[in-house]
């Protein structure tokens, strides 16, 4: 059996009407103005945690001119990437030189047509092993590097939060390293391939990849400068009912009733409806007066009008 949530009377499964048969309260709307005025305080409060969340990310992106600086250098390696990094020859008896010159595409389709195993056992070789392990490690180490950079970038959205600066400089010094690596290995495997068929295979670095290791750095010393001046977050106020929502919770955790704060809203809403009531009162009697005015200028042109033609 179910109880009257007012009076605490004890409803019998014939009590089907929608008053309580002892107090004769509304059981279905009893207390429903409490729950929408919860419900609107909770809603206002996360509200607010949103809002701390988006003015964050605008400091993180246009928060200071370092900041769309950093933006722009986020980008650049991506950028750099498209370059040549590097480039092998092939030539040979009955076979024409041929050059192709690495870049990310290149990167990308490599890896998508590479067979494995068979790097696995070129890697096992005596004679081309340490040519095909610098290959190897140079593929992996460029892979990662990229995946670091884009996880640099993907990492500005959360830039402002507590641990931001530091991550984004471990992502940057990650994506350093793994490119210094790749670089190292690449021409490990050019110069060993070339003493294994000096006549045949030859390889370099180009200057692409230089350019994507400098796009790298300057990136990272825009992050420690910002580490250095923080970017300072403007967070746009909130309200709950007119109270500063800081104030709101901290007046929760304090114990102040609901009932306390409902009624200090009431007041500032009442406040502020009284303001706006002035001020729209304001506006009409100033319209009002132009008005007025306007008509007594028509009136006394009207007036000398009438006067000239006498």
């Amino acid at each position: 059996m179910a109880n009257c949530p007012k009076c605490g009377g004890k409803l019998k499964i014939t009590d089907w009407r929608p008053n309580c048969p002892h107090c004769g309260v509304n059981i279905t709307y009893y207390g429903l103005d409490e729950k929408l005025q919860a419900e609107a305080d909770k809603a206002e409060v996360e509200h607010a945690k949103v809002q701390e969340k988006i003015d964050r990310l605008k400091a993180a992106f246009i928060g200071s001119p370092l900041a769309i600086v950093r933006i722009i250098l986020s980008l650049l390696p991506i950028g750099m990437l498209m370059l040549p990094l590097g480039k092998l020859t092939y030539c040979g008896p009955f076979i024409e030189q041929t050059t192709t010159k690495i870049n990310l595409i290149t990167i990308i389709n490599l890896v998508q047509k590479i067979d494995f195993g068979a790097l696995t056992t070129m890697m096992k070789s005596g004679l081309v092993g340490s040519a095909f392990t610098g290959y190897g490690v140079s593929l992996i180490a460029a892979l990662l590097s990229l995946v670091m950079v884009v996880i640099s970038l993907l990492a500005l959205i959360i830039a402002m939060g507590p641990k931001g600066n530091i991550r984004n400089i471990i992502n940057n010094s990650l994506a350093i390293i793994a490119a210094v690596v790749a670089v190292i290995f690449f021409g490990s495997f050019t110069k060993n391939i070339n003493v294994a068929f000096p006549e045949f295979i030859s390889g370099s670095v180009m200057f692409g990849a230089y350019l994507y290791i400098a796009s790298l750095v300057i990136l990272l010393a825009i992050n420690i400068v910002l580490t250095k001046n923080k970017i300072q977050v403007k967070y746009k106020p909130c309200y709950v009912g007119g109270i500063p929502v800081e104030e709101f919770k901290q007046a929760l955790a304090d114990g102040v009733p609901i009932e306390e704060l409902h009624a200090r809203m009431d007041k500032i809403l009442g406040e502020k409806e009284a303001v706006r009531l002035a001020e729209e009162a304001a506006k009409a009697e100033e319209k009002k007066k132009k008005e007025a005015e306007e008509l007594a200028k028509k009136a006394g042109i009207t007036a000398d009008s009438d006067n000239a033609e006498k």
